[in-house]
């Protein structure tokens, strides 16, 4: 498993497509979740990471989603509420971009935002 920071791997954010194999997280992406990670002190878990553009819309993410630059998590910290986890990013990370869903947060680094759902 290649290890691409402390507690994450490369793999974790493979595009879920099968035969792309598009695995390059942004590294201001990838220091927030390591901070998550840190401060909530629990796994965090990439529902979706990168996304080659033909996944991206079977999946029905946005046109320009940030997902297809590498840019974008939708994450799942285990023991922890979305909405601690989308409150303590506002919080601590004003310049990401973030929503808030029923089971997941999404975070990105886009540089035109930031962007709040």
């Amino acid at each position: 498993m290649s290890r691409i920071s402390q507690h994450f791997s490369r793999a974790e954010f493979r595009c879920k497509c099968g035969q792309c194999g598009f695995d390059t997280v942004d590294v201001d992406t990838l220091s927030i979740l390591e901070s998550v990670r840190n401060h909530f002190d629990s796994a965090v878990v990439v529902n979706s990471g990168c996304r080659c553009p033909e996944y991206n819309r079977r999946v029905g993410g946005a046109p320009n989603s940030q997902h297809t630059l590498g840019r974008a998590a939708d994450i799942r910290v285990v023991g922890v509420e979305p909405t601690d986890v989308y409150a303590w990013l506002a919080d601590n990370f004003p310049g990401a971009s973030l929503g808030s869903y029923d089971s997941f947060t999404h975070v990105d680094s886009r540089t035109d935002g930031p962007a709040r759902w």
